[in-house]
């Protein structure tokens, strides 16, 4: 499962570093041009400057039919497409006439890969190859010129038009990835928001509802209005546990940002920060059970303690991984830390704890208190 995981997780970066295809990257082929313009250099043609303008238009026309292919104004137009056609003639006529001109079909397999729509394929695969073996055919006759022309030319073409599907396909892929994520991330905040409204919804309304009955009650029954009143503080509690609950699920903060959270929190309650940390990162959910740890006891250290000293300690390397918070506050503060009968407090955390496999103690020391939780690294 790692390992698969390991792999996919690769693939995904990779994905993420394509950036397309660079049309410029087709450009150096046009080198090709120099064989046969070095033969009619050489005098192996008659009219070396008819030859080497026509060797000229064919480059201008293959660069320019790469180019506007790839440019956003002309791409979905008919401009490459006019280029790419003008261009068959132009290669026919050179690679018929000059010496080792028949290496420009393989140019115009390149040219027609990038310009055929996505099932143009057996225009590249099949109709340039057959110009070229026909081509070879009538200058030579020889069947070992006919493949030869035609395979030369079927290679480049159909290399291009598969590097060009396979990186059409990659950024479909990308936008796939990016309109799924942009979904969750919709979803999720219709979850939240919903649950915000299941939860304030009803508390609210109670809430409305008995302080309209309060300002009622008042000047007549002080008695049965401070009841009311009672009821309104104990709704708000159980309405703001109930929101703080749903935030923390919403948002899990990871080991790190959580003690750089404490170490802010303690500096500004006048208490001294001092952590100790050791080991390799730990799994995620490990991590996040010892951040739901630092945060708890943290909170109680600057409520309850009234130390001048706080000490967190991580030991990642051990398995279990050990996590330990003591500070040097009174022992009365100690004690009503210990006993704080909050539900998201101390119990809440030693229920979470042990859902994970840990044990989570708390205990006074001779100096003030130490909260300390052990928690397998693997399970």
């Amino acid at each position: 499962m790692a390992g698969r995981a390991h792999r996919k997780r690769i693939t995904d970066e990779d994905i993420e570093k394509i950036d397309g295809f660079n049309p410029y990257t087709l450009l150096p082929w046009v080198l090709m041009v120099l064989s046969p313009a070095h033969a009619v250099i050489g005098g192996s043609y008659p009219r070396p400057v008819a030859a080497l303008c026509g060797l000229g238009v064919f480059v201008l026309l293959y660069c320019a039919t790469v180019l506007t292919a790839f440019q956003p104004r002309f791409q979905n137009g008919r401009v490459p497409t006019v280029l790419a056609l003008v261009l068959v003639p132009v290669t026919g006529a050179l690679a018929g006439s000059l010496p080792h001109a028949l290496l420009l079909y393989s140019l115009l397999a390149i040219a027609g890969a990038v310009v055929v729509p996505d099932r143009g394929g057996p225009l590249v695969f099949i109709g340039v190859p057959a110009l070229a073996a026909l081509t070879a055919y009538m200058r030579s006759g020889h069947s070992g010129d006919v493949v030869d022309a035609a395979w030369s030319s079927f290679l480049p073409g159909a290399i291009t038009f598969v590097t060009l599907k396979l990186l059409s396909a990659v950024g479909q892929l990308r936008e796939t990835r990016q309109e799924l994520a942009r979904a969750a991330v919709a979803e999720e905040r219709l979850r939240f928001s919903r649950d915000l409204h299941d939860l304030l919804g009803h508390s609210m309304s109670v809430i409305a509802l008995k302080a309209e009955v309060v300002r009622r009650l008042a000047p007549t029954d002080l008695d049965a209005a401070l009841a009311q009143a009672a009821d309104i503080e104990e709704v708000s509690r159980k309405a703001l546990a109930e929101i703080r609950e749903a935030v923390s699920g919403y948002r899990e903060t990871g080991l790190s940002e959580e003690l750089a959270r404490a170490r802010s929190l303690l500096s500004a309650g006048g208490i001294e920060p001092v952590l100790h940390e050791s080991g390799p990162p730990l799994p995620a959910q490990v991590d996040l059970l010892l951040a739901w740890v630092v945060r708890e006891g943290v909170t109680n250290v600057v409520r309850h303690s009234r130390a001048k000293r706080c000490t967190i300690e991580v030991e990642r390397g051990s398995d279990p991984v050990r996590l330990s918070i003591t500070d040097e506050g009174s022992a009365a503060a100690a004690a009503t830390a210990a006993s704080c009968p909050d539900g998201n407090g101390l119990q809440g955390l030693k229920e979470r704890i042990a859902a994970g496999g840990g044990l989570l103690t708390a205990e006074q020391t001779e100096k003030g208190f130490r909260l300390a939780a052990v928690i397998p690294a693997q399970r």
